[in-house]
């Protein structure tokens, strides 16, 4: 056979399927081959990919003034929480990006503890925080935890949540944020410790208290309890922000009995001359309140930062309803808006939706459950009145039930 008629092997790339010729060059290696735009490219996704795996704040650190500026879009009112809040979790982050670990300083973790009346907007400050800096949030409720081997759930499952909220990335997990609500919840029901396990009170406490300090902690992956062929996961909880919030009922007695008034019957006798709103005494809160309430001295001890809302009036409640990015009137006008009709809201039956929430005393909370009720109605009619140009909410639909305004437009144009 003449040397002309042999075939040479034609090598490809087994990625992008080119040939030799086809390219700049062609790097071999056991029955693979692999060409210089192929190489260039996986470089490029590898970069990707550690960029992703990377923390928005291993780039840049928000400022407190941006941070609070954000949060004016989605909360209302509350400006000192929302100062103390910025200051806290930026503080927090820039502690955790520190690389001079030769620095005889160590920056100790600040936790937050925030006090307020139900409905002042404790729960959304945490979600809206987790929002703004692109990292892991999760909420966890203090009423259903118990110490370890009783029913109810174990403390670690608050990080096992963090963990999938995270897409079980553990390195995410490690910087995100935890809103522990109903913190007060878990208060011992007298001021002198207990000798016997409080498995709904003290003892949950102490059971909080080395993850809030921070301990490396193992989990199983998909939570419920632990058992010894398990495979665990450690989490370390030295960088994770921890928020507390609690309405702390009862709170406003501890503190006004420190600063001097005295109740009488059904009135009270000012001693100092001053007689003290609810949120003006959450404001003068102090360390010695919470463990007078219930609060173990080593929990305060690793909640430093002491946040404390006020309820909010009439003004702030209208503007919950109207204003932020996510404002209850903007989601009803958006949902009436995708059948093709307009809604409208006239001041006075705002007005008059606030003063129900005022009745309720649970401040913004109740604000949805009231335009629930009056917007039942007339959002299960909607759909089905052919022509409806716009609806209009009337003072007298909130206070009376009437029905409301209705424009309707001619059968050319509703097409």
């Amino acid at each position: 056979m003449s040397r002309k008629n042999v075939k040479l092997p034609v090598y490809k790339c087994s990625f992008c399927g080119r040939s030799a010729e086809e390219v700049e060059s062609l790097i071999s290696g056991p029955e693979v081959h692999i060409c210089n735009d192929c190489v260039f490219s996986a470089m490029d996704i590898i970069e990707k990919h550690r960029k992703d795996a990377k923390s928005p704040f291993e780039h840049a650190l928000i400022p407190p003034a941006q941070i609070k500026e954000e949060l004016d879009r989605y909360v209302i009112g509350q400006d000192r929480a929302k100062r103390v809040l910025s200051v806290a979790v930026y503080n927090h982050y820039k502690r955790t990006n520190q690389k001079n670990s030769d620095d005889e300083v160590e920056i100790e973790k600040s936790n937050i503890l925030m006090i307020g009346p139900t409905g002042t907007g404790k729960t959304l400050l945490a979600q809206t925080l987790a929002r703004i800096l692109n990292v892991p949030f999760t909420i966890a409720d203090a009423t259903v935890l118990t110490e370890a081997g009783y029913v109810g759930e174990d403390v670690e499952n608050i990080l096992v949540r963090l963990y999938q909220a995270s897409n079980y990335n553990l390195e995410q997990t490690q910087r995100g944020i935890i809103y522990l609500d109903e913190i007060d919840k878990i208060t011992r029901k007298s001021g002198n410790p207990s000798i016997t396990r409080d498995v709904s009170g003290e003892g949950v406490q102490q059971a909080i208290l080395k993850i809030l300090e921070g301990t490396v902690s193992s989990i199983p992956p998909k939570g419920g309890r632990k058992h010894p062929e398990q495979n665990l996961i450690n989490i370390d909880t030295s960088n994770i922000l921890f928020i507390c919030g609690g309405a702390f009922e009862g709170l406003e007695d501890v503190i006004r009995r420190r600063v001097g008034e005295k109740n009488i019957g059904f009135e009270q006798d000012v001693v100092s001359g001053h007689k003290y709103t609810k949120s003006e005494l959450y404001g003068q809160v102090q360390t010695e309140d919470l463990i007078q309430y219930g609060l173990i001295p080593e929990m305060v001890g690793r909640l430093p930062v002491l946040s404390a809302l006020s309820e909010l009036d009439e003004n702030n409640l209208y503007r919950v309803l109207t204003e932020p990015k996510n404002a209850l009137i903007k989601q009803y006008k958006k949902l009436v808006g995708l059948e093709n009709v307009e809604l409208n809201f006239e001041e006075g039956a705002l007005r008059e939706v606030v003063q129900l929430a005022l009745k309720t005393k649970t401040g913004a909370r109740s604000l949805r459950s009231i335009l629930e009720e009056y917007m039942l109605d007339i959002m299960y009619n909607i759909p089905t009145i052919p022509n409806l140009n716009s609806v209009t909410i009337t003072k007298d639909v909130i206070v009376n039930k009437s029905e409301p305004l209705y424009e309707f437009g001619s059968a050319e144009q509703s097409a």
